[in-house]
């Protein structure tokens, strides 16, 4: 990323376009009602995709992942992709290969040893290119808004970023340049598709190993929702065991186990141990969602651990899916209002089931490294 974007950036660089980008997404919907429509329209478009199998098996990652995409693109690109869309598609899996790439054994041993290991060919060489195909994909449609762009009427993040670069053309030491613009669009594209794809393949996966708690949630949503409308945000206060759910599948996926790398901006000294400065540090997520004080049986999937003694929502201060301090994932009310809404969309309209056998579903990650990724298997959504 070589310093540039949202995630990567440090210093006043990192600070003005975080507040820019916050700014931007609250602008184009980030907790407002705008986001939510925009979230249950993609659910109706998913429900009636689904309903085209018929109760076929099915792998849901690339399903889940245009979902997720579609959200993040409406807001940065302004507009949505069909499912159909080869391009889009093909996108959408290239992300996948470079998020199970990154998770890889060799990339792990290439961030421990990137100085030796960067002048040989090896993983880094192939995310390198695989993210290239991404950036021409994000620099066709930063062209296409060059050309169209209105600045009395900006349409997503992408004009509005055009606009600041246009306001501040004449500051040479401006951070709005097209590199930071491109990078930034590629964070939130990434972050905004990935991570919220893979927990609900988590959670789906997981409702196929404990059917129980499928049941209990469907209950709830007949109870509260019924079958003649579509989950809103506002039901969320009234399902707490729903809601202790989708805690306990972020938190037992555990999916950015080690959390994002950081770097101390000075020397620090921490517990006895002296921090040089410029030391890459990691907030190793794992150690708190996996916390036995905090959580009765870490290991176990166990809604209960977000339940109190009256069945009402427990909060728990270990409970830190989306990082923590001034770095903490900007994108993470947009992803919970995803999270509830696909989810509760999905169970309300169809049961899930498998050919395998609760007992002999096998949980183990395909890959465990910067991300936790889901092993790969066949869903049978069945209209209810």
């Amino acid at each position: 990323m070589q310093d540039y974007g949202i995630f990567f950036s440090s210093g006043e660089c990192w600070k003005t376009l975080r507040r820019f980008s916050l700014a931007t997404l609250k602008e184009f919907g980030m907790g407002k009602r705008s986001v939510e429509e925009r979230i249950k329209e993609e659910a109706r478009y998913l429900v009636e995709e689904l309903k085209k199998y018929q109760g076929v098996p099915l792998d849901p990652t690339f399903l889940f992942q245009c979902i997720t995409a579609n959200i993040i693109c409406s807001i940065v690109f302004g507009e949505r992709f069909d499912y159909t869309d080869d391009q889009f598609l093909h996108l959408l899996n290239v992300m996948c290969q470079i998020y199970s790439l990154l998770s890889s054994f060799s990339c792990q041993m290439f961030e421990l040893f990137s100085g030796f290991l960067k002048y040989f060919p090896g993983v880094h060489r192939q995310i390198a290119k695989k993210q290239q195909e991404i950036l021409n994909f994000i620099a066709h449609h930063v062209e296409k808004h060059r050309v169209t762009l209105d600045p009395s009427a900006p349409r997503d993040f992408i004009d509005t970023y055009l606009l600041r670069m246009e306001k501040e053309k004449s500051n040479h030491n401006t951070v709005f340049h097209h590199q930071n613009l491109m990078m930034s669009v590629l964070d939130l594209f990434f972050a905004g598709t990935e991570t919220t794809s893979t927990t609900l393949r988590s959670g789906f996966l997981l409702m196929l190993k404990y059917p129980h708690v499928a049941e209990k949630v469907q209950k709830e949503i007949d109870q509260v929702i019924g079958s003649h409308r579509l989950p809103t945000l506002y039901d969320r206060t009234k399902m707490p065991y729903t809601d202790a759910v989708i805690h306990e599948i972020q938190r037992f996926s555990d999916i950015v186990p080690i959390g994002a790398p950081h770097r101390v901006t000075k020397d620090t000294m921490f517990r006895g141990y002296l921090l040089p400065k410029n030391t890459e540090v990691y907030p190793v997520l794992s150690s708190v969602l996996h916390d036995p004080q905090y959580f009765e049986q870490p290991d176990t999937f166990n809604p209960e651990h977000f339940l109190d003694a009256n069945g009402a929502l427990k909060k728990s201060e270990a409970f830190l899916p989306f990082s923590t301090g001034k770095r903490i994932c900007l994108g993470e009310s947009i992803a919970c209002n995803e999270l509830f809404l696909f989810f509760t969309s999905i169970l309300q309209n169809f049961s899930v089931a498998s050919s395998v056998a609760p007992k002999d579903i096998d949980l183990t990650p395909k890959e465990t490294g910067i991300g936790k990724i889901p092993p790969t298997y066949q869903i049978c959504f069945l209209a209810r």
